[in-house]
């Protein structure tokens, strides 16, 4: 019988992973003052981690997308608090999936005058992607588990885990949540 939870990339490879990404992500600037855009809540750990990597003079802002339907509408549920007009734009995921979400978010801040706009992703999902997308700078490609840990939740729980797991058994997750925390925090 196989593990209903499996840890798929372990504390020790994403903070090596990360670390490597702000290297890339820095040797990649084009503006020494870019604006760093974590969508939450998902990216929080992660953007908390690499921007540990990056030059002071990077500005930190928020948004918070909801995506509708398979149809991928997607609106804005909490805006940025800062202009992007003429500024370079880092998007920080913590996943990018079908590419839908990530592709509104792109056309927005560009429509809205950023001078340009990169993504930096953790995991990228190329197998489920609907929309050609660019992602220049990914740290893990994964495939189609459904994964927690490290800003990825199952209805809020979770996401303050060092790691990242995937769910190999999702009725069990879905009949007891609680069967997660029980196999992790033996």
């Amino acid at each position: 019988m196989t593990e209903p939870f499996l840890e798929v990339i372990d504390e020790s490879a994403l903070q090596a992973r990360v670390a490597e990404l702000g290297k890339e992500v820095t040797a990649d600037l084009e503006d020494p003052n870019p604006v760093v855009i974590g969508v939450l809540k998902g990216s929080v750990p992660f953007l908390t981690d690499l921007t540990r990597h990056l030059p002071l003079t990077v500005e930190v802002d928020f948004l918070n997308l909801t995506r509708f339907g398979r149809e991928g509408r997607v609106s804005i549920a909490m805006d940025l608090s800062v202009p992007v007009e003429g500024r370079s734009v880092l998007i920080i995921e913590d996943i990018v999936d079908t590419g839908l979400t990530l592709s509104t978010l792109r056309k927005m801040l560009t429509a809205r005058g950023a001078r340009s706009v990169k993504t930096v992703a953790l995991l990228d999902k190329t197998g489920r992607r609907i929309v050609d997308v660019p992602v220049e700078h990914r740290g893990f490609e994964v495939g189609d588990e459904f994964l927690l840990g490290y800003g990825m939740d199952w209805r809020g729980r979770y996401r303050n885990l060092p790691s990242i797991w995937a769910v190999m058994d999702l009725a069990l997750l879905t009949a007891d949540p609680d069967s997660f925390g029980r196999r992790v925090f033996r």
